[in-house]
């Protein structure tokens, strides 16, 4: 992309509340911004991370303190706004900030340039629970979910979903940083999901229980876009996740650009109906019964492989965000279908073999080396502290657990309060 086709007069200020020293994603909006000549201001903790390393983070500033509310979030932002003295676009780059920055938008618009997202439709749809119920409105299959209660009933949802299920927190940023409550978690047994259900005070967010939806090779999709003022879609498309971290259910360590219509129409309706403005990252899974694609997260925030589409002209979606709200035309690019992104801590194998249609690896860059090299060691050190603990784990793994399913889909009660789409 050529570099005057971005207003480089207003800068960008990137925010990020996860302490996770190996968020790719990061770097990539650094670097996406950086390359177009963008004034890039960093919120993030980045001490030990290689994202610091980076020709193409200009100024560096604390983030809040582990933990923080919306409110301390807001305040971090406008205490950078006071520095910079001029309106900025503003880029949430996980779950808290993207809440926080929604929520204080009456507060912030002075000093940042923001999408005009309805409402509290960020905090919406990032809520695992609340997605449950946007599904149902807008049409979208969503695997069933029950949002239990009580320990007992929690307990009794498993059963009725069938074993394994999949317990999630509805607001996962709440989690306290010390914990080892995760996210998401396979549940093998119904006293597991009750044990569960019991810390939902130190979790800070409901419990939920969702039908067990198995992974497997083209099952698992993503969708990534820039929805603009008008809410036309730019900078993204529809890809597979080949590889995870970890394996089955977590981030995308190999991906592709692969066109998918059902994908990108699901995509489009969802946030079409709902009037969503702004970047997101949805997360797919088909159904290999049905083949139905049921939305399993949406992600109000860029995703961490966002560069995968990158088009013949440099468009993405970080790119696409600062055009819009500086008043810039869309430069009319080609999408490139078949192009990978990999992570290479992840993915070290897939990073060396051929990539025919083009490939952008998370960490490693000729124009900006340092980060990469920066990743390696510290990915090393990393590694080997974990590794005892990763043996005892496996030394100690319980046997596989038997599926355990019902010959027909109950119908869920409204006293369980039960939410499917």
């Amino acid at each position: 992309m050529s570099v005057s086709l971005l207003d480089t007069r207003v800068p960008a200020v990137l925010v990020r509340t996860d302490r996770n020293p190996f968020h790719h994603g990061t770097l990539g909006a650094v670097r996406s911004l950086g390359r177009a000549g963008v004034d890039v201001h960093l919120i993030a903790d980045v001490g030990g991370s290689p994202v610091r390393r980076s020709r193409f983070v200009r100024h560096l500033h604390p983030p809040p303190p582990l933990g923080a509310a919306p409110a301390d979030i807001a305040d971090a932002l406008l205490r950078v706004a006071a520095q910079i003295a001029r309106p900025a676009v503003l880029i949430p780059l996980d779950d808290a900030s993207a809440v926080a920055v929604a929520r204080a938008r009456a507060e912030l618009t002075p000093a940042y340039l923001l999408p005009q997202q309805p409402g509290a439709l960020a905090e919406r749809v990032a809520d695992k629970a609340e997605l449950a119920a946007v599904c149902a409105t807008v049409g979208i299959p969503h695997p069933l979910t029950l949002i239990p209660d009580s320990a007992t009933e929690a307990a009794a949802a498993a059963w009725r979903l069938g074993l394994p299920t999949v317990a999630k927190w509805s607001r996962p940023w709440l989690l306290p940083a010390d914990s080892d409550l995760r996210s998401t978690v396979v549940v093998r047994s119904a006293r597991q999901a009750g044990e569960l259900f019991l810390r939902t005070e130190e979790a800070g967010s409901r419990l939920l229980l969702q039908a067990f939806l198995p992974s497997g090779p083209d099952l698992d999709w993503f969708c990534h876009g820039y929805a603009d003022r008008t809410g036309t879609i730019h900078g993204g498309g529809a890809g597979r996740k080949l590889h995870a971290w970890p394996r089955g259910a977590g981030l995308t360590a190999v991906g592709h650009w692969t066109p998918n219509a059902q994908v990108r129409a699901l995509a489009e309706r969802g946030v079409g109906e709902l009037g969503y403005r702004g970047i997101f990252d949805l997360d797919f899974r088909r159904c290999a019964t049905t083949g139905d694609y049921h939305l399993l997260d949406f992600n109000p925030r860029p995703g961490a492989q966002f560069r995968l589409f990158t088009d013949t002209a440099g468009l993405d979606v970080i790119r696409a965000q600062h055009l819009d709200l500086t008043n810039r035309p869309m430069p009319e690019g080609a999408p490139r279908p078949g192009r990978a992104f990999v992570v290479e801590n992840y993915a070290p194998l897939s990073a060396l073999r051929p990539a025919p249609a083009g490939r952008e690896l998370a960490w490693h860059a000729p124009d900006d080396l340092a980060p990469g090299w920066a990743m390696w060691a510290l990915w090393t050190r990393h590694a080997c502290r974990r590794l005892p603990a990763r043996l005892r784990s496996a030394a100690t793994a319980p046997a596989p657990t038997r599926v355990v399913r019902q010959a027909a889909t109950p119908i869920p009660t409204d006293d369980e309060k039960a939410s499917s789409c």
